[in-house]
């Protein structure tokens, strides 16, 4: 898959929190938005679970995920690539 095929509503990036799973990852993505009122700004957190065919992913890397069709009852994203490996320390 090409990222330059793909629409930027249907892909995600997150950074990986745990592969504790075989062929599933957990990610979290952050998202800010402005307060329309107080003009705060507001940080909010969702993990979601995609399916990494080949376990390359670990704790910590970014990685970047697109939608597809229902693979279990929580999984609905693939991976696509991973951006940046975790620095090991």
């Amino acid at each position: 898959m090409e990222l330059k095929n793909l629409k930027k509503s249907l892909t995600i990036q997150g950074v990986v929190v745990s592969d504790a799973m075989d062929k599933t990852v957990v990610i979290e993505i952050v998202t800010r938005k402005v307060h329309p009122r107080f003009k705060k700004i507001m940080t909010k957190t969702s993990r979601v679970k995609i399916h990494d065919e080949k376990n390359e992913c670990q704790v910590g890397d970014k990685v970047i995920a697109v939608e597809t069709r229902p693979l279990s009852k929580q999984k609905h994203h693939k991976l696509v690539k991973v951006v940046e490996k975790a620095k090991l320390v």
